[in-house]
């Protein structure tokens, strides 16, 4: 019974935005290909034969992320993007919670060799893309810290303990998943009280062309 009911309120709970905004964004837009890891985030697949990914998921996902992420302080949180419109959110996000961000290329041995002068100590891992980012990602294994990766219909997630379903490749998209885990975040941490004081905008966090 109380299943029934956890479910029930999860269903009504209303969306962190609306499904319009979340469609505009294009977050739902998936790739031609699927994996096996990925085939319970699928919503469809359109006549195109992109896999559309089920925002209702991504939501929820995005909601448990940045619960899970708020547990740690900001400096222990490490937040990696090697895909191109995935640096500028990554950097922002980073910016706006008091995280550390390595956009663009991961050095190899950034996690495990304390000789590298970027050598990072992280107590969690935040991968933009399990594929493009997966030397950071074999590397948290490595040292055993949990993995949030934002995966796309196509990415494995072998390693990864916290998925959030979205398109990971696209501009706006990937703005508003890092802009909702920022202010997710500070409101779980106590820092935020209401949606209304959070001042960036997912502009703010958009990779220029």
């Amino acid at each position: 019974m109380a299943e029934t009911t956890e479910t029930k309120s999860e269903e009504t709970r209303p969306m962190l935005i609306s499904e319009d905004e979340y469609l505009t964004s294009g977050i739902h837009i998936g790739t031609q290909q699927k994996s096996s890891d990925m085939k319970g985030f699928i919503y469809k697949v359109r006549t195109d034969g992109l896999y559309v990914l089920d925002i209702k998921q991504t939501d929820s996902r995005i909601r448990d992320a940045a619960s899970f992420l708020a547990t740690f302080d900001p400096e222990e949180i490490l937040v990696v993007a090697a895909r191109q419109y995935g640096q500028k959110p990554a950097r922002v996000f980073a910016e706006t919670i008091g995280s550390k961000a390595f956009p663009g290329r991961f050095v190899p041995g950034t996690l495990t060799n304390p000789e590298l002068p970027q050598f990072s100590e992280p107590r969690v891992l935040l991968v933009t893309d399990p594929a493009a980012d997966q030397q950071a990602l074999r590397e948290a294994v490595n040292v055993g810290i949990p993995v949030v990766a934002l995966s796309d219909a196509n990415n494995e997630t072998k390693y990864v303990d916290l998925v959030i379903p979205t398109n990971n490749k696209g501009r706006r998209a990937l703005a508003t998943v890092y802009w909702l885990l920022a202010r997710e975040f500070l409101k779980a941490r106590g820092l935020l009280k209401s949606d209304n004081e959070f001042q960036r905008t997912i502009e703010d966090f958009e990779a220029t062309l």
